[in-house]
C-alpha cells in the first residue's frame, strides 16, 4: 500500500508514511489514513503528534501541499504538532520553496 498509518498504543503519535508519488491519486488513501485512526477510547480526541514519514517519496506536487494543510488544520491547525521526517533533497526543496519550514518541523 502507498499510503500507511499507525497509531501509537496510547493514541498520542500517529505515523503516517508515503510510498511513491505524493500527488493527488493518494488523496482519499491519506485522507483516511488520518480521519479513522482515532483512539478509541475517545473518537473526538486527535492525536498530539502527527508525524508524516516520507521517507520512499519520490515526488510531492501541489495537491500534497493542499493535503499536508488539510492534515495540520485537521489536528490543530496553528497548535498542532506535525512534523516532515526523512525529506529527500528534492522533497525538502519544495517545501522550502512553499515556506513550509513556517508550518511544519521539517526533517
Amino acid at each position: 500500500m502507498a499510503v500507511t498509518s499507525e497509531l501509537s498504543s496510547q493514541g498520542t503519535t500517529l505515523t503516517i508514511s508515503i510510498k511513491g508519488r505524493f500527488d493527488f491519486a493518494k488523496h482519499q488513501d491519506f485522507r483516511r489514513a488520518y480521519e479513522k485512526l482515532q483512539p478509541e477510547s475517545d473518537p473526538k480526541s486527535k492525536p498530539k503528534l502527527c508525524v508524516v514519514d516520507l521517507k520512499e517519496t519520490t515526488y510531492i506536487d501541489s495537491s500534497a501541499l493542499g493535503m499536508l494543510l488539510l492534515l495540520r488544520d485537521y489536528v490543530g491547525g496553528d497548535d498542532s504538532d506535525v512534523r516532515l521526517v526523512n525529506c529527500n533533497s528534492d522533497v525538502r526543496k519544495i517545501l522550502a520553496i512553499s515556506n513550509f519550514d513556517k508550518l511544519f518541523d521539517i526533517s
